[in-house]
């Protein structure tokens, strides 16, 4: 394999950003971009830590986050899994990156920054639900926002090429995979539907 190993080497391969490409490029949120960031249910949080990087999935019943202001944004950290990976990432290394999606649109939505994380009473009885609270809120510090080239997208058909989860392994299959068989896959199969339902918030 010839691997690639300079930035001269990179640069050769590729041309000159257009001008929309550098342009786009913002330190607080302008009303086109925060009118995208507060119709999106669904983003990726990405943290990096000692052990590595980490891509977390967060998603609500409305907007994904709430915008405190021009610069800020707060993420509430609903019901999980216990891993708490990102969370880790954050007190000890608070670089973030958020992708935010809409569906039907072919926009994606980026935010660079830097996070903190609060159990502020107040701040999280903003994000109160059913007497539910979020454990902690992340904040983000906004450092940079802008729209994201449309062709990936576009070339996947993400919001135009119908459902294609048919034959798909479960949870409960994988899990009894990667353990040899040492998990009951379709107790948890059956069982998760009704978890789930129950620990949303």
């Amino acid at each position: 394999m010839d691997w690639i190993a300079t930035l001269d080497e990179l640069h050769a391969h590729y041309g000159t950003p257009g001008r929309a490409a550098t342009m786009k490029v913002a330190p607080v949120l302008t009303p086109g971009y925060r009118a995208h960031i507060e119709r999106a249910r669904f983003c990726v949080l990405s943290t990096v830590g000692p052990e590595g990087t980490d891509g977390s999935p967060r998603g609500d019943e409305g907007p994904v986050v709430t915008v405190l202001d021009g610069r800020t944004l707060a993420l509430p950290d609903w019901q999980g899994n216990e891993r708490i990976d990102s969370l880790r990432n954050i007190l000890r290394d608070g670089r973030v990156s958020l992708m935010f999606l809409v569906p039907g649109s072919p926009t994606a939505m980026r935010v660079n920054g830097t996070a903190r994380l609060t159990a502020d009473e107040a701040l999280r009885g903003r994000f109160a639900r059913d007497g539910k609270l979020p454990r902690t809120v992340i904040v983000i510090a906004v450092a940079e926002v802008y729209p994201q080239c449309a062709r990936a997208l576009m070339r996947s058909a993400l919001w135009t090429a119908g459902d294609q989860s048919a034959g798909l392994p479960s949870v409960g299959d994988m899990l009894k995979e990667v353990t040899e068989g040492d998990f009951d896959g379709a107790a948890y199969d059956a069982a998760w539907p009704a978890r789930a339902a129950g620990t949303l918030w």
